[in-house]
């Protein structure tokens, strides 16, 4: 087996599959309660906070790579002691690992982070990502680590889902005008992992846009791109909301982009009409 794709399921997940097929991989992948529709791949029911199935699946599997995008954000289980077993088993048989990590393992207290600057977080899924980074680097230092921001697709993802409901009155809520991301497009982000998986390289890379943009400039450029009123789209700050988490993380990607031959691309340009 080539690639094995832990949370195989989720929007990133199914990308990184889909990309890996079209590349002449042999893929497997894992989803935890629904079975993707999509073809050519073997799919395994997996709970990774069962460390005993996540290491028979691996043994069996033995693959040569595993790139890990499971998590959930209420489960410290699921996010770091899964993230835990899933680099153990990649170790035992000696597999590649890439392990997608995020941007809430920093406060935003700094103006930007790079690959050295040490987590700072201050909500329990930052706490859980950074103990996973820890277990996963302490386990295997070779293994890459990849953080990333806000995940956009091509109108699947749950931030456009969260920008048409708003743009049609189907939901309330704001958009933030001062909670600054770095936005990357998921086919991007799943290339960017592909490539991070077959290169020599291990440790921490960024890999977010090129852009930092506020959750309301973003919902503009989804609305924009989509047909959509912007000028529907509520706004409010969330300095004052009583809502944890860092206002303005902006991941710095120049170290990780210098070692990719794909271009991490901005929500400005990848949302472009």
């Amino acid at each position: 087996m080539d690639l094995l794709v832990v949370g195989g399921s989720g929007l990133l997940g199914r990308e990184v599959v889909r990309q890996a097929l079209g590349a002449g991989a042999r893929v497997a992948a894992t989803f935890h309660r629904h079975r993707p529709d999509l073809a050519g791949v073997g799919w395994r029911a997996l709970d990774i906070r069962r460390r005993d199935d996540v290491t028979a699946l691996v043994e069996r599997l033995r693959p040569a790579a595993v790139v890990n995008a499971a998590y959930r954000q209420a489960d410290w289980a699921t996010t770091a002691d899964g993230a835990t077993h899933v680099a153990a088993a990649a170790v035992a048989v000696g597999a590649r690992l890439v392990h997608v990590s995020s941007d809430a393992v920093f406060s935003g207290l700094a103006d930007r982070y790079d690959e050295a600057c040490p987590p700072d977080p201050t909500t329990p899924y930052g706490a859980a990502k950074a103990a996973a980074e820890t277990a996963v680097m302490g386990l295997d230092p070779g293994a890459v680590v990849a953080r990333t921001s806000l995940i956009v697709g091509n109108g699947d993802s749950p931030h456009e889902a969260h920008v048409r409901a708003l743009a049609s009155g189907a939901s309330g809520g704001v958009l933030f005008t001062d909670d600054v991301r770095c936005p990357i497009h998921v086919e991007d982000l799943a290339s960017a992992l592909l490539e991070l998986a077959a290169s020599p390289y291990p440790g921490i890379h960024h890999v977010a846009g090129a852009d930092a943009v506020s959750r309301h400039e973003l919902g503009v450029l989804i609305a924009r791109r989509d047909g959509l009123d912007e000028a529907a789209l509520p706004t409010g700050l969330r300095a004052g909301s009583g809502l944890a988490g860092g206002l303005d993380v902006r991941l710095d990607c120049a170290m990780t982009q210098s070692r990719l031959a794909g271009r991490l691309r901005g929500a400005r340009e990848f949302l472009a009409r």
